[in-house]
């Protein structure tokens, strides 16, 4: 793996046009590779729920297989078994990604956003079994997973995987004491069977870029010319035993600025680690709904419901005050009556987000909540 741990997820890629997630802005995402790549980076991250229904895996090969030599870069890809859930779906799911991909092996290939439910099924339809093929047969470099639950869940999976290579953990410093996400404990675990460690969420779902007033005063204070963000991950970044840190790059700002920190990077002082530490007890104390817009609560939606950005709006308000309500209704009323997504009260409790969501949130609580603030 490349010793530059900046990897570029492609989660969040720049769009067309903001209201359709499913249009990628091909030709600023090949600006941002090229710039990516010259620093000497190549390490890629996509699954086929990203961007719905394999767009983010079309712009990988759009953008860099088709651009770029195949020695050239590091493409991770993901078994999602939210899609996949049945044995006599393995190969056709696996050959289907290999072709949007435009590739004829994946160097990393993780079942995706496991938990106890997953690892059951996917034991149970022979997936363990499938990458193991899959790697025999050249098909796949290295094996793994990405991770969402407790660390006890953990343990007892590379008890019984041990074949696992590589661990993807939601790691990052407002999360690193968490009772839900457990960020510290699940590294720890980690590192206790020695596996490799992919980080995902660095920035929380960019909610570490945007801190309280009084948290970003502390570490401008500090670093005058260090962005917010920065500070999220150069903290993970700084982890023994991290071997990547994927960032969501979503424009050509946040590639330059990633790349201004991680082209040298220089771990974090312990007088740094005592600051961040800092700012996670005052972001703590006022974030309301630990949402990381991860968006897999919106696929399969009845209601098209817009979730994730009207968390973003509540947390919004809860970080900044009353000074904030007036601008998160605007913003409310321009997803709901611009953008046509469905309102939080239009939320019928079907359920189906919650079964999704990695950070097992209340939704259907919070949206009610939300529709009272906004609406």
């Amino acid at each position: 793996m490349n010793p530059k741990k900046l990897g570029f997820g492609l989660m969040r890629l720049p769009l067309v046009n903001p209201a359709d997630m499913t249009k990628v802005n091909y030709a600023t995402l090949c600006q941002m590779v090229d710039r990516y790549m010259e620093e000497g980076f190549n390490y890629f991250d996509t699954a086929n729920p990203y961007h719905g229904g394999g767009n983010s895996e079309i712009a990988f090969r759009e953008c860099i297989a088709k651009r770029y030599p195949r020695n050239s870069y590091t493409i991770t890809n993901k078994l999602s078994f939210f899609i996949v859930q049945k044995a006599e779906q393995l190969e056709d799911f696996f050959a289907g990604q290999l072709e949007r991909c435009g590739v004829d092996y994946f160097d990393y290939y993780l079942l995706h956003s496991m938990n106890k439910d997953y690892l059951e099924l996917a034991e149970k339809i022979g997936a363990f079994d499938f990458v193991q093929k899959k790697k025999a047969e050249g098909k796949i470099k290295h094996i793994g997973f990405s991770f969402h639950d407790t660390a006890d869940v953990l343990e007892d999976f590379l008890t019984r995987h041990p074949e696992m290579e590589y661990v993807q953990l939601q790691l990052n410093y407002a999360d690193w004491e968490n009772v839900e996400v457990q960020s510290r404990k699940n590294y720890e675990t980690a590192v206790k069977y020695g596996k490799q460690i992919l980080v995902m969420e660095p920035v929380k779902g960019g909610i570490l870029a945007s801190v309280p007033p009084e948290a970003e005063k502390l570490l401008k204070v500090a670093e005058p010319d260090m962005s917010v963000a920065s500070w999220a991950i150069r903290y993970v970044a700084s982890l023994p035993n991290v071997a990547m840190v994927l960032s969501g790059m979503s424009n050509v700002e946040q590639m330059e600025d990633n790349l201004s920190y991680m082209s040298d990077f220089k771990p974090l002082t312990e007088k740094e680690k005592q600051l961040v530490e800092q700012v996670a007890q005052i972001i703590i104390s006022k974030e309301r709904i630990a949402c990381t817009g991860c968006r897999y609560c919106t696929d399969g939606c009845p209601q098209k419901i817009g979730i994730p950005d009207y968390f973003k709006l509540m947390n919004d308000i809860s970080k900044f005050g009353d000074r904030q309500v007036q601008v998160s209704q605007n913003y409310y009323n321009h997803y709901t009556v611009t953008l046509g997504m469905g309102k939080a009260s239009a939320c019928i409790q079907c359920g189906q987000c919650e079964s999704h969501c990695p950070q097992h949130l209340p939704i259907i609580q919070y949206l009610k909540e939300t529709a009272e603030m906004l609406e």
